[in-house]
């Protein structure tokens, strides 16, 4: 039986606190999350049984079912469309969530079960579904409906136009029902997900380093004590002395056996140089420490009502070593609505204002160049109606000018895909547009939301699209209703990037307007102010602004005929039928007239160019991944600063095969090597990035290392996943972090070091599966800069200071044994063995890790470089954490030899001493602590020495401690060791901030305001100072002697970023004059 140094209370009390402590807030947040999925899976669904809908909830849902939904609910399962409140059985749904798209797309269901529109005659279908096994690829799907029908049986093929994917959103349809195919973790969305797994943060990967360390030293130290001790009783006097005979078993015990009892027992007597109460602290500091997040006024978004949210506490730190972020663009970067500009008419610019459209260069026969307005297109109908400042143009040209405005406004408003919601259709377009006018009373849902902005712009010109019925689309124009039969739709393709509609007007003619990108439109035409119109295209995109440009054709009747006949062919083809459509496309659009060209702005969130620099000036590489078009993403990243004017864009895209992704990938880098003086942007999209990603890896890395900014399009969820693993296992392994809103970022939030969830319009998926959710992206910067930086501060620190004390506590045990012949007798007393991590020394590191501010938060984020003096894990490098470890043994030395020779006592004056030394940020909770805490083990001597107590067996300590202290060589012993041991770190501080001062350093010392010379310890000083009150001063800052309430600080609102900073971090104000 091995005798134990210590108590087993001793040794299992503070484990015992670690596990319960822990378990307490894992369960907590757990708890949190638990709420959080009961939420959407206990969402209320009604589905059809026996006839009538009974009400469930989503969870209940099986294969099988029939489910109704209602206009604007989200999916619950995977569905295919069996009738909606349309004869056709075709209804209109939002994918926003899901890939990023905000444009309302259809999908219809089969004729035999489109007609059944009610829940009764939905009871009596009797028909099997045959379908695909279930993945996670969001635009494919293949099946059959078999239908039974007067005992016969009708077969219809299913495809992605029939799937209602779980996410989406219904529109513009008021109810549909559905039967449920996949549910639960068998759907897209759900597959799409990418498993939950324990993320860990940099910081508990050093700890657990350090801890490997001071397992060595325990392991060396007791083997080196063992080995002393049976060196040192290899002399017989000392092997069995008179006053401590062996036992008769003692003496026939094996020497093996005796030799690892002893080690044994040595490791017990030096466990407490393993700091086991770290881990139940770092966890208080982060569970408490996330609070100050969701207090932060300045993370609250007003408009929303919306505060930052923690879903989890355990990557606090990990906010403070980001080098890579991933964005998500529609609804994280933009605010997901489209508003129209300008517009260029036959050569010339206008811009929108106010209802009007006001021309911004010389009209023509106007060289004077002074603004034109057309209020309306009222001269449509009345040429009276123009006033001279409306149009100075010369008689002949009058004409031509309002056919031009008319054909393109007419363009605008016939050349679409997009549906309407009648509210009210009386009085619009009867007159000049009002501010209370169209838009208010029509609902339009668009196939893209550019469509949807420009028809909105028409309508409030004049021009208003009423809706289509059948085959006619209606338009009014200043309250005359005219019908254009549609004749076809020439729909829009990726390769064409264009569209057109055939229509007939009412006058019988047959017209063609097309609109598409300017690369595809104006190659196609032979008339028109086509050069002028180029150059405002242009002007246009380099505000950010996406363009399209419109034209048009007039048909002959003989010229329709042959188009008619192509197309039907085309269209009713069972082979090669795409290439052909194809080429029909090619053969109509041609020989165009230029109209003009529009400009619409996809509206970004506020600040989100400043943000995007802001972390660009910290050395933090921004990747955009998006699902969204090629066009529109780069549009959106060259107006959001992501990618710069005058950057070089690469572009990867578009390839079909490994070999020619692999040549394109070695053209890039050639480039790139060739060119490295310039930055460069590189653009690539989905099935680029699926071949890139297949064998040629390393070289995609290299050219994505070497640029400046990445975009990715047309990303499916499970490829924004995989290119951030593909960073996370670069040789680097720099910290990831990803933004998203919808349930397509889901995968990549989840894959991520650090996942952040917009709650934004696209639903909470992507809030409930982050690790923190803010309202808007410019809340980065100060949840990065201010928040991650302190975090990070603060936890290194907290780790360092633990394996220092503990050290300083443990190494005199050690250096103990070399004086009672390593008997194994303990230094310390049992109880203050345990109380020392737990009571003596615990609080006043807390409060540090909850309260210190080595830096203002304005500094830090007015200062985005100074994020780059924390990054890569520095304030937990191996040289720091060896000079903290070097600190606490020569601490140990000095206090064990000067207790030796001068008088003997504990170690928590120094523990605390070295946290006052640490502390910048002094607040009246630190004071309370640290020198609380060394009151209350002067108080706990006296009381646990002075009186004996009747349960406990023996009391070493009885009034010892009142007879050291009533000895004034004994207080004069204390101080000195305290003052040599502090007196050593002062003076390295002082020699580190004056030769190698870091970024941080410099800006504690700098003015933070002009007019204001107050340090970050609040320490204020005048110009005219000499040199010995600057050491001084120094000296003061660097003990940390100042405090908050000597001072207080005011800020300009010159300073940038957060100027109002209400947060609970924030200081009072302080006048100037106070310094």
């Amino acid at each position: 039986m091995i005798d134990t140094p210590t108590s087993p209370i001793t040794s299992g009390l503070p484990l015992f606190f670690v596990i319960t402590v822990t378990a307490i807030k894992q369960g907590y947040e757990d708890w949190l999350r638990h709420n959080s999925d009961n939420e959407v899976n206990g969402a209320p669904v009604y589905v059809v049984r026996s006839g009538g809908l009974v009400k469930t909830r989503s969870k209940n849902i099986r294969v099988g079912d029939i489910v109704r939904i209602a206009k604007d609910e989200i999916f619950p399962a995977d569905l295919v469309l069996l009738s909606s409140d349309r004869l056709d059985g075709s209804c209109h749904i939002t994918t926003a969530s899901l890939d990023g798209e905000t444009n309302l797309k259809t999908h219809v269901a089969v004729p035999e079960t489109a007609v059944l529109q009610t829940v009764a005659s939905l009871d009596t279908l009797i028909a099997v579904i045959e379908c695909q096994q279930p993945e996670a690829d969001l635009y494919r799907f293949m099946g059959r409906m078999i239908i039974t029908q007067q005992m016969e049986e009708i077969v219809r093929p299913l495809g992605p136009e029939s799937l209602l994917l779980r996410g989406a959103r219904l529109k513009n349809t008021k109810e549909i029902f559905g039967v449920a195919i996949y549910t639960g973790m068998e759907t897209k969305m759900a597959l799409n997900y990418k498993s939950k797994s324990q993320k860990r943060s940099a910081v508990e990967k050093s700890m657990n380093t350090f801890l490997i360390i001071y397992l060595i030293i325990l392991i060396s130290e007791a083997i080196i004590s063992t080995i002393l001790k049976y060196t040192w009783q290899a002399e017989e006097k000392w092997d069995e002395p008179w006053y401590n005979q062996k036992t008769e078993h003692q003496r026939n015990s094996s020497k093996i056996l005796r030799f690892i009892s002893d080690f044994l027992a040595f490791l017990v007597l030096y466990n407490f140089i393993i700091p086991i109460s770290l881990y139940v602290t770092v966890e208080m500091q982060k569970f408490l420490g996330s609070f100050f997040i969701g207090w932060d006024l300045d993370l609250y978004h007003e408009e929303s009502d919306q505060k930052a949210q923690v879903n989890t506490s355990d990557l606090n730190e990990e906010l403070g070593q980001v080098e890579y972020v991933f964005t998500d663009k529609t609804g994280t970067l933009t605010e997901n609505e489209m508003q129209f500009r300008e517009c260029s008419i036959n050569g010339i610019k206008y811009q929108e204002i106010n209802g009007r459209l006001v021309s911004e260069g010389p009209t023509p026969d106007s060289p004077e160049g002074s603004l034109s307005y057309l209020n309306s297109l009222s001269h449509l109908n009345n040429l009276s109606h123009l006033t001279t400042s409306s149009f100075r143009t010369s008689p002949e040209n009058e004409t031509e000018l309002i056919k031009e405005h008319d054909l393109f406004f007419k363009a605008v408003s016939l050349c679409h895909t997009v549906q309407i919601s009648n509210v009210q259709t009386d009085g619009i377009g009867d007159g000049p547009w009002q501010s209370n006018f169209a838009p208010s009373q029509l609902e339009y849902y668009a196939s893209s939301p550019d469509e949807k902005a420009l028809v909105e712009a028409a309508a409030r010109i004049g021009i208003v699209f009423i809706g289509n019925s059948e085959e006619t689309m209606e338009i009014k124009i200043l309250g005359k209703l005219e019908r254009y039969k549609l004749l076809h739709i020439l729909e829009f393709d990726s390769d064409r990037r264009r569209m057109s509609v055939i229509v007939q007007s009412p006058s019988g003619e047959k017209l063609l307007f097309a609109k598409g990108a300017e690369s595809s439109i104006l190659p196609k035409c032979i008339g028109g102010e086509i050069e002028k119109t180029r150059i405002h295209v242009d002007e246009f995109a380099l505000k950010g602004l996406r363009t399209l440009c419109m034209a048009y054709k007039q048909l002959t009747s003989k010229e329709y005929e042959e188009i008619d006949r192509r197309l039907f062919e085309a269209r009713t083809a069972l082979q090669q039928r795409e290439e052909k459509l194809a080429d029909v496309f090619q053969f109509i659009e041609k020989d165009l007239m230029l109209l003009g060209a529009t400009a619409v702005e996809d509206r970004l969130q506020d600040r989100v160019r400043e943000t995007i620099e802001a972390l660009r000036m910290a050395g933090i590489k921004v990747w955009v991944l998006t699902g969204d078009k090629h066009e529109t993403a780069v549009s959106v990243s060259l107006s959001c600063g992501h990618f710069h004017r005058t950057m070089n864009i690469l572009e990867l895209i578009n390839q079909k095969s490994d070999s020619e992704c692999a040549e394109q990938l070695r053209q890039l880098a050639r480039r790139i090597k060739e060119d490295h003086v310039i930055q460069h942007g590189l653009v690539v999209d989905g099935t680029s990035l699926s071949l890139a990603l297949r064998e040629h890896e390393k070289l995609f890395m290299e050219v994505c290392r070497n640029c400046s900014a990445v975009l990715c399009c047309r990303m499916a969820p499970l490829q924004k996943a995989k290119v951030i693993r593909l960073i996370k296992i670069s040789p680097e392994k720099p910290i990831t972090l990803a933004v998203g809103d919808g349930a397509n970022d889901v995968s990549m939030i989840q894959e991520a070091h650090v996942g952040i969830g917009i709650m934004g319009k696209e639903g909470r998926q992507a809030a409930r599966n982050s690790d923190y959710a803010i309202a808007r992206f410019k809340f980065l910067s100060k949840l990065l800069f201010v928040h991650g930086h302190f975090y990070y501060i603060r936890i290194a620190t907290l780790v360092q200071y633990f394996f220092y004390k503990n050290v300083c506590f443990i190494t005199p045990q050690f250096l103990y044994q070399f004086y009672c012949l390593f008997s194994q007798q303990t230094l310390y007393d049992s109880v203050y063995l345990t109380l020392y991590n737990i009571c003596f020394t615990s609080l006043p590191i807390l409060i540090y890790s909850l309260l210190e501010q080595h830096i203002d938060p304005h500094v830090l984020q007015s200062k985005p470089t100074l994020y780059r003096d924390i990054s890569k894990n520095r304030q937990l490098s191996i040289k720091t954490f060896l000079y903290w470890t070097i600190l606490g043994f020569s601490h140990a030395f000095i206090f064990f030899f000067g207790s030796y020779f001068l008088i003997g006592k504990d170690m928590s004056l120094l523990g605390n001493g070295q946290m006052a030394l640490e502390t910048h940020f002094w607040t009246w909770i630190n004071h309370l602590v640290t020198w609380g805490s060394i009151i209350f083990y002067f108080i706990f001597s006296l009381f646990y020495g002075g009186i004996l107590w009747p349960f406990l067996g023996s009391q070493n300590m009885y009034f010892v401690f009142i007879q050291l202290l009533s000895s004034g060589s004994a207080w004069f012993a204390i101080i000195l060791m305290v003052v040599m041991c502090l007196f050593l770190d002062i003076v390295k501080k002082i020699f580190d901030q004056q030769i190698h001062p870091t970024n941080t350093e410099k800006a504690q010392l700098t003015e933070t305001n002009s007019g204001i010379k107050c340090l970050d310890s609040m320490c204020c000083f005048s110009e005219g100072e000499t040199a010995c009150a600057s050491v001084g001063r120094m000296l003061e800052r660097v003990v940390g002697r100042c405090s908050p309430t000597r001072v207080s600080r005011s800020w300009s609102a010159s300073d940038p970023f957060y100027t109002n900073d209400r947060s609970i971090l924030t200081l009072s104000t302080m006048d100037s004059s106070t310094c």
